[in-house]
């Protein structure tokens, strides 16, 4: 700050400098002025002009350093008083600014939460059709359009669940509900839910469940679940998809293992990441990318940690640790 206060002044500087040159080249050259005293004068108004120097710089400078040492935030409690007419204009400008910019954000923060409601009640609307669309398809006699038509219906189902729930997961901690969850029924309902679409690929299911209940919130591990199972059909072939459970270490596993395509090994540490969906696959359009994303988020806050082995060409095993009673306190005093 000293070498910025310097530079800040340094026209004031070499004026009192070069005046003080003047004085001396005057004395110098008119001999009836004592050259003696006039370096004595100059001598002691270089000592004011110090000391005054470094008293204006704690006074000039403490503005300025308490906004070069303030958070970058909107706060502006932590700024020093303005004194001066300049750092008074400054001060003002920095307060409208961010007066604007906070009574911008909030009327943007409006309208999101307008658009999230509208689009939320969207996704409801749709689903009423929907069930009629699917009641309909029940009735048709032609196996072959019925089997086509339900594959079809399942995708748009699919995704509009993914984004209902990619809209409630920055609110998830809110929709919470602990409980021993029967894993048989979830994975059977969603099983059943695919069902068209793994009879239309030639996919079976093996499940092996030798722990029947964890304790998880029933609703978001069904979405979990959800996700690794269409994951688990989509890039699989005519084969069976393996679900087990089983005690490890004080801590109860859920896999879901696949013979699909397998994921690239430079692209597992992307695979949660948000809208990431393959570097070896990248032309295929059907994939979101938003799918093992949102599955993660939810896992994270369910304290649930997932774990992914692929080899290519063989298939993906996909692995939910869940944790023990007493790492839901944090989550229950929430």
């Amino acid at each position: 700050m000293i070498k910025s206060y310097l530079i800040e002044r340094r026209s004031w500087i070499l004026l009192f400098i070069c005046q003080q040159l003047l004085i001396l080249f005057v004395a110098y050259m008119d001999p009836t002025i004592p050259l003696q005293s006039i370096l004595y004068m100059v001598f002691l108004s270089m000592i004011v002009f110090t000391v005054f120097l470094m008293i204006r710089y704690h006074t000039e400078t403490r503005f300025y350093k308490s906004l070069e040492e303030r958070d970058n935030n909107l706060d502006l409690t932590s700024i020093a008083s303005p004194e001066s007419p300049f750092e008074k204009i400054i001060d003002t400008s920095m307060t409208n600014q961010i007066e604007l910019l906070k009574k911008t954000a909030s009327q943007n923060l409006i309208t999101l939460e307008e658009e999230k409601d509208d689009l939320l009640s969207w996704i409801h609307e749709v689903k009423t059709p929907l069930t009629a669309m699917h009641l309909m398809i029940d009735r048709l006699n032609d196996d072959m359009m019925k089997t086509h038509l339900t594959y079809e219906w399942l995708r748009i189902h699919l995704l509009l669940d993914q984004q209902l729930h990619q809209r409630r997961i920055p609110f998830i901690e809110n929709d919470l509900y602990i409980e021993h969850t029967d894993l048989e029924t979830i994975i059977f309902n969603e099983i059943r839910t695919l069902q068209s679409w793994c009879i239309h690929k030639g996919i079976g299911f093996d499940i092996q469940l030798e722990v029947a209940e964890v304790l998880s919130d029933a609703k978001w591990l069904a979405f979990i679940l959800r996700q690794l199972l269409t994951n688990a059909v989509k890039y699989s072939p005519a084969s069976d998809i393996i679900v087990r459970s089983y005690h490890r270490a004080d801590h109860t596993l859920v896999e879901v293992q696949d013979s699909g395509r397998g994921i690239d090994p430079k692209d597992l540490p992307r695979i949660f990441d948000k809208g990431f969906t393959s570097t070896s696959m990248h032309q295929d359009h059907a994939a979101t990318g938003m799918g093992l994303y949102l599955a993660h988020k939810a896992a994270q806050s369910l304290l649930i940690h997932i774990q992914v082995q692929s080899v290519v060409g063989e298939g993906t095993t996909f692995t939910l640790t869940f944790p023990q009673k007493n790492e839901f306190v944090r989550i229950t005093g929430v």
